[in-house]
């Protein structure tokens, strides 16, 4: 009966999320991808641990600073191309909150999925595990990111193992590229399944990152890594002269980086795949390598047509018509993802960047003097900053050697500043919530 009860008032849970959001729509104004969520965890802390018996085969989460949206969007388009049920909080709303809001408007009684792909923020995952339990996690890399929420590495490193901690049984996907994420472990200390490429080549133009690398101790003895090579940032072929290395990759890959697309070979034992992929960059190739690992491990090898047609959302290297402009749109939060955004972006392009300090974008911007904003000197036009923090950009511009900045505080009017201006493609590179902001404008 006790049951039944719970089964009955899950329900009415859900009837109400749905009720919701009919009364937010029918006014015209939208729901957002937490709000739903919010409420029903106000009613129901528990709300969360009732969904895990919807979904018939494995709940997968990610996590890590850079790549989880698009690393996520991936795997779960790639499973539905498999003809599977699958739910996921592709909004990139990776709190409980936006997990929960994602369930509530998913979920029918009575109706099982087949996979949960959670993106999970890294601070988040642990009260994630309270209530939800899932049979994969993937950590894409661990960078400097939002100092004021979380710390400095360790402490988000800290936060994940806590995290595993709690799911003994859990899979472990993690980048062996990356020295701060090859140490995680299970209690039950099974071997993680690691992924990293052995060569990156860039086929079109390699422009060197003057960012510079912080140094990481090695987790045998403490003196400071070394390395045969490096791809970007941290991630490399890492060793020490303790004996100390990178480990042998259960998937290992080669990559050529166009400028539009990558060519990606993997090898799993006796086993060689050859993908391609027009997410661009060598941050999206670790994207894609973590996601098709996933894939191969749940059995599923015929994904070529998947990877073609992906379309990256919400501001992952997204495309889209604004005001009759062609306009990539590419999230930056951090100096290492920023300065590899940064690389590829097209210097004849109409370019804004929108820079605020809102509290899911991290209050302290002090990583504007980190990220390589050198690499934009020689734009052909003028660079318009918007946001709460458009001074601090165009300062920043100013010291990089950009002569052309134009301070435009007010969002939608930097938009239809440049809209209005330009003659050809534009690019925007926002922060989170001015990625919000964003994308309710109108077409």
């Amino acid at each position: 009966m006790n049951l039944i009860i719970k089964l009955v008032r899950f329900y009415i849970l859900l009837l109400i999320a749905r009720l919701i959001k009919i009364a937010i729509n029918m006014r015209g104004q939208s729901s957002g991808t937490s709000f739903i969520g919010m409420i029903m965890l106000k009613i129901s802390p528990n709300f969360l641990r009732y969904t895990s018996n919807y979904f018939k085969k494995e709940k997968i989460a990610v996590t890590g600073t850079n790549g989880k949206t698009t690393t996520a969007g991936i795997l779960s388009h790639i499973l539905e191309e498999q003809k599977n049920s699958v739910i996921h909080n592709e909004k990139g709303a990776n709190m409980l909150s936006g997990i929960a809001n994602t369930m509530a408007l998913s979920i029918y009684p009575f109706k099982r999925f087949d996979y949960a792909v959670l993106e999970s923020d890294e601070a988040y995952l642990s009260k994630l595990y309270d209530y939800i339990e899932t049979e994969y996690l993937i950590v894409t890399n661990l960078f400097r990111d939002q100092l004021d929420r979380y710390g400095e590495l360790n402490t988000t490193a800290k936060k994940i193992q806590e995290a595993i901690d709690k799911n003994p049984n859990l899979k472990l996907v993690l980048n062996a590229d990356d020295p701060i994420v090859v140490n995680f472990r299970t209690k039950s200390d099974t071997k993680p399944i690691y992924f990293g490429f052995e060569n990156i080549e860039f086929m079109d133009k390699n422009i060197d990152s003057k960012a510079p690398m912080e140094l990481f101790n090695c987790s045998n003895c403490g003196e400071v890594l070394k390395y045969s090579k490096r791809f970007y940032a941290q991630q490399g072929h890492y060793y020490c002269d303790c004996g100390y290395k990178r480990p042998v990759c259960d998937y290992t890959a080669n990559a050529k980086i166009y400028k539009n697309y990558s060519i990606i070979n993997i090898t799993h034992g006796e086993k060689e795949y050859e993908f391609k992929t027009y997410l661009a960059g060598v941050y999206n190739a670790y994207n894609v390598l973590a996601a098709v690992t996933t894939v191969l491990e749940l059995g599923y090898e015929d994904i070529q047509d998947a990877l073609y047609n992906y379309k990256s959302v919400f501001g992952r290297s997204e495309t889209k018509m604004l005001k009759g402009h062609k306009t990539l749109i590419q999230l930056i939060k951090n100096p290492t993802g920023a300065s590899e955004v940064l690389k590829t972006v097209d210097l004849e392009n109409d370019i804004l960047i929108v820079i605020n300090d809102n509290y899911a974008d991290g209050r302290d911007v002090s990583w504007l003097w980190d990220a390589d904003f050198e690499l934009l000197k020689d734009s052909k036009k003028r660079i318009i900053t918007s946001g709460s923090r458009a001074y601090d950009m165009a300062t920043r511009l100013k010291y990089a050697g950009v002569e052309d900045v134009k301070v435009i505080p007010n969002i939608h009017t930097a938009i239809h500043t440049i809209t209005r201006e330009a003659d050809g493609d534009i690019t925007i590179l926002p922060t989170y919530t001015a990625l919000l902001e964003i994308n309710k404008i109108k077409k």
